[in-house]
């Protein structure tokens, strides 16, 4: 403790005199009895951090239609010519040396036989969107997707690729997409965080960076969940304390917070300090919201076999909870490590991928859409780059495909984006961008877009310079936007 610190704690032990005494008897009983109704309301300087609280709802800098987003990561990588984006020639090629068809001179890891696809392609609903075999469910929302067939982005290696996806850079520490939302809107929910990732079994590539705030405040940083645990006490640990009542442990953590804040005051400018002050708040108030939010068995019968009881069916739906309940930001990832990350065994592998969450999918843009919530929520599928259209293996069963980078699949739905339609395009053999190329840094300006803000406008004063998720790059896609 600092002797500031120390002095301050002193002055308010310090012991009164009988003069003091009678005049605080005297006229003090009113203002303890005016302080404590206060307390209960939450509005002493021991609650102020509260009151003011950097979460709070902020207008976007211009009206929009997108208010929440659930960003459905299958990190790994999934493959675009098995999922989104048919490639009818690569499959009269399978089997054959890909130079017959294109010059690879220039690309030595895609080397080797074409490897067509084992599924089959449908056209759906009356955009006539082709969907592989893969995701029925899905495919019954083909007027409600917006696919974009012509991603790319720097590198294909997983956790510089991760990195470009959720914070705009390949290396350097950035603040994530659902930092800089957190930052720029607050949560329409004062009592859970803004910002939730679940992740079930573990952590993915790259870990917690993937969702950290970087210089941005330490209250915009993802929260992360392991939904492959039980129920909401397991889920988040230490939740509850039945060991004190409610009333009791707010004079607790108000005369905590109280202490807080002299010490801030001694050190200001200090961002850990204020975002654990924020964070205790938060925690306080999580105690009732967080139990309701991800109890799953609240829901009626009807809807949780809707979502179908697995593990990406309760995650799907406590992902729609949480957005209904106002988080800003849900992001939902496959599991731990880099499950679609499909080198071998492709045809194997993908059907228990798309198997796991297809019917889950499918079931939250039915719910989000039954209860008037996908028109303002965003919801945003892929991975971190796709699949080549060679296979790494030998063409036997257990072929599989390499990591691509040039020409992958992202989808989106509700949130202002246009239904029923596909962008661009990669060649016939989906080796690269054919027309209408998109850059994770133009995905990002157009979510942002979407969500009310100018990309080049949202910054933070950092080091010197304003920072932004685009960084100096950027544009806006608006044939994505209806």
């Amino acid at each position: 403790m600092t002797p500031n610190f120390l002095d301050a704690l002193r002055k308010m032990q310090q012991p009164m005199n009988r003069r003091e005494a009678l005049v605080r008897g005297g006229f003090g009983l009113g203002s303890l009895a005016l302080a404590g109704v206060l307390s209960d309301l939450g509005l002493t300087s021991a609650n102020a951090a509260a009151t003011v609280s950097p979460l709070a709802p902020r207008a976007p800098q211009f009206p929009a239609k997108a208010k929440r987003v659930i960003h459905l990561f299958m990190n790994g990588g999934p493959s675009q010519m098995d999922t989104f984006d048919p490639k009818p020639k690569l499959n009269e090629l399978h089997g054959k040396p890909l130079g017959i068809a294109k010059d690879l001179s220039k690309d030595k890891r895609l080397s080797g036989a074409a490897l067509g696809s084992p599924f089959k392609f449908t056209k759906h609903g009356q955009s006539g969107i082709e969907i592989s075999e893969l995701f029925p469910n899905v495919a019954r929302h083909a007027d409600d997707l917006c696919v974009i067939r012509s991603m790319f982005s720097d590198v294909p290696s997983h956790e510089l690729a991760l990195m470009m996806m959720n914070t705009g850079n390949l290396t350097l520490p950035r603040p994530s997409v659902g930092s800089w939302l957190l930052y720029g809107l607050g949560s329409e929910n004062q009592s859970l965080p803004g910002f939730v990732v679940m992740c079930p079994g573990g952590l993915p590539v790259s870990q917690s960076a993937n969702w950290r705030s970087a210089f941005l405040p330490g209250i915009y940083q993802g929260t992360h969940i392991d939904a492959k645990k039980g129920g909401p006490n397991e889920l988040i640990a230490d939740l509850r304390n039945d060991s004190i009542l409610p009333s009791q442990q707010r004079k607790q953590l108000s005369y905590i917070q109280r202490l807080n804040e002299i010490h801030r005051q001694q050190h200001p400018g200090e961002p850990q300090l204020e975002a654990r002050i924020q964070s205790l708040e938060l925690a306080f108030q999580m105690q009732t919201e967080a139990t309701d939010a991800f109890d799953v068995a609240k829901e009626p019968a009807s809807i949780r076999e809707l979502y179908g009881d697995t593990l990406q069916g309760r995650q799907m739906l406590m992902a729609r909870r949480l957005a209904e309940r106002g988080v800003r930001y849900v992001q939902v990832w496959h599991g731990a490590g880099q499950p679609w990350d499909s080198h071998n065994s492709i045809e194997d592998s993908l059907k228990r991928l798309a198997g796991d969450c297809d019917q889950a999918i499918g079931a939250l843009l039915q719910d989000l859409k039954s209860r008037g919530m996908l028109e303002d929520t965003l919801v945003i599928w892929g991975g971190e780059f796709g699949r080549t259209p060679t296979a790494q293996m030998p063409l036997t069963a257990k072929a599989g495909r390499d990591h691509h980078n040039d020409g992958f699949t992202v989808w989106m739905a509700g949130g202002g984006v246009r239904p029923g339609y596909v962008h661009g395009a990669t060649d016939e053999i989906g080796l690269g961008i054919a027309e209408g190329k998109v850059h994770v840094h133009d995905l990002h300006a157009t979510i942002l877009q979407l969500l009310g803000f100018d990309h080049e406008a949202l910054t933070y004063r950092y080091a010197g310079r304003d920072f932004r998720l685009t960084d100096v790059f950027g544009k806006v896609i608006k044939e994505l936007i209806a």
